[in-house]
C-alpha cells in the first residue's frame, strides 16, 4: 500500500483542535508519520471555505487558553497534520481512490444526526447522501478491490459510537442488498472502535484554527488488532470506556446541570457564565457541597478504577477558566431533560448513601417518587 493516511469526515473547529492537533503533535515529536485527508460531507459555505483553506495553508493556529496545573496559560500552537482536503460532492472519485489505496483509519465528527440514513441513498450516487451511506460505498469499493480492512474511530458524542456507526453501515449494506461476503469482510476485517472525546473548543479562527481549553481527552476502547494512528498524552487506550463515561457524566455534566439548577432557583441575574458562578460564594458552595458530600462518595463506591478526586479537580480548573464565556443560559437549554439524563443516573447509583441535595433537585423536576 502507498503511504498511509487518516480519512477524516468533518472540518469542524472541534476536530481542528482535537484529532488534527493530536496527529500534528505526534508527527512533530517523531512518534508517528500518518497525515490526514479531510472530507467535507455537507454543502455548507463555511465548510467549503475551510476545505479551500486546508489546501492552501500548511499550518493553522490553535490558541490554548485557561488554567493548567493552577497557572493561567494563553499560548498558540501550530497544526500542520492535514495533507489535503476535499468536498465530497465535488471529488468523490478521488476520495474513493485514496480510500482504496492509502487509508488505514477513519475518524469523524458529524452533526447530532450524523448517523441518520436518507431515503435517497443509493450506491451509485457520487456520493450517497448520508454519512453512513458514504462510508458504506467507500468500504464496498475497497472490498471490491480486495483491499484490507480499515479501523473506524468515530468521535461523535454518542454512547458506543463505533458500534452504532457499524449498525448504521450494516443497515445501508442490507438495504442495498450487498453480498454476505462484504458484510462478513466488514465485520471481521474492519475494526469499529468506541471512543469518548472531551475538549471545549470555544470559538473558530479564520480561515482555519480554533480557540480551546488546555484540557483534552480522547479515550479509545481497546480491542484485538487496534492500532492508533498517533500518540499524545491526552489519548488513553482503555479496556472499558464505562468508568470514564461515568466520570464525565457524574462530574462534568452533572456539575454543569446542578449549577444551572441552583442558578435558576436563585434567579441570580448578575451571574451569567460558569466562571462567574464559580466566583459567586453561594453557588460555588452549593456545587462544592454536592460534589464532596454526594457525587464523589457515589463514584468512589462504584470502584471505577479512576482517580475521582483528581478528575473533580480537573473539572474545577476548567470551570475557573477566565478566558471561557460558557453561558449558563446556554447550558440551561432543555434543562429538565438534562436533569433526567445527567443527575438521575448518578443518584440511582447511590447504593444506600444519603444524597439530599441530588434528591431535592430530582424532586423539583418530579423525577423521583420517594
Amino acid at each position: 500500500m502507498a503511504s498511509p493516511l487518516v480519512l477524516q469526515f468533518g472540518t469542524s473547529r472541534f476536530l481542528q483542535a482535537h484529532v488534527d492537533y493530536f496527529v500534528a503533535k505526534s508527527i512533530e515529536s517523531g512518534l508517528s508519520s500518518t497525515p490526514i485527508a479531510v472530507v467535507q460531507t455537507s454543502s455548507s459555505l463555511s465548510g467549503k471555505k475551510r476545505v479551500k483553506a486546508f489546501n492552501e495553508i500548511d499550518y493553522y493556529p490553535v490558541r490554548i487558553q485557561g488554567l493548567e496545573f493552577g497557572e493561567s496559560v494563553d499560548r498558540t500552537e501550530w497544526v500542520g497534520s492535514v495533507e489535503c482536503a476535499f468536498e465530497a460532492d465535488q471529488s468523490w472519485a478521488e476520495i474513493t481512490e485514496l480510500f482504496c489505496q492509502r487509508v488505514t483509519h477513519v475518524v469523524s465528527n458529524t452533526a447530532d444526526n450524523g448517523y441518520e440514513l436518507s431515503d435517497s441513498d443509493q450506491i451509485d450516487q457520487q456520493p450517497p447522501t448520508s454519512f453512513p451511506a458514504k462510508l458504506t460505498a467507500l468500504l464496498h469499493a475497497r472490498f471490491s478491490r480486495q483491499g484490507t480492512g480499515v479501523t473506524i474511530m468515530p468521535c461523535e458524542l454518542v454512547a458506543e459510537n463505533g458500534q452504532r456507526l457499524k449498525r448504521a453501515v450494516a443497515s445501508v449494506a442490507q438495504t442495498w442488498r450487498l453480498s454476505d461476503e462484504f458484510l462478513h469482510w466488514m465485520d471481521e476485517e474492519c475494526l469499529w472502535v468506541n471512543s469518548l472525546v472531551d475538549r471545549i473548543v470555544s470559538s473558530a479562527l479564520e480561515p482555519l484554527g480554533a480557540v480551546t481549553e488546555p484540557y483534552a481527552l480522547w479515550a479509545i476502547e481497546n480491542q484485538p488488532g487496534l492500532t492508533v494512528p498517533c500518540e499524545h498524552k491526552a489519548i488513553r487506550v482503555v479496556d472499558d470506556l464505562a468508568p470514564l463515561e461515568w466520570l464525565k457524566l457524574g462530574v462534568l455534566n452533572l456539575s454543569h446541570t446542578y449549577l444551572v439548577d441552583r442558578w435558576l432557583e436563585r434567579d441570580a441575574l448578575n451571574t451569567e457564565t460558569v466562571f462567574q458562578a464559580m466566583h459567586d460564594t453561594r453557588l460555588r458552595s452549593e456545587l462544592e457541597d454536592v460534589l464532596t458530600e454526594e457525587v464523589i462518595p457515589i463514584l468512589q463506591s462504584m470502584r471505577l478504577g479512576e482517580d475521582v478526586e483528581g478528575y473533580v479537580e480537573a473539572v474545577r480548573e476548567r470551570f475557573l477558566n477566565p478566558f471561557l464565556e460558557h453561558r449558563l443560559s446556554d447550558i440551561a437549554q432543555n434543562h429538565a431533560s438534562k436533569v433526567e439524563r445527567r443527575i438521575l443516573p448518578v443518584w440511582q447509583q447511590r447504593n444506600g448513601l444519603d444524597c439530599p441535595r441530588l434528591f431535592a433537585c430530582l424532586r423539583r423536576h418530579h423525577l423521583t417518587s420517594e
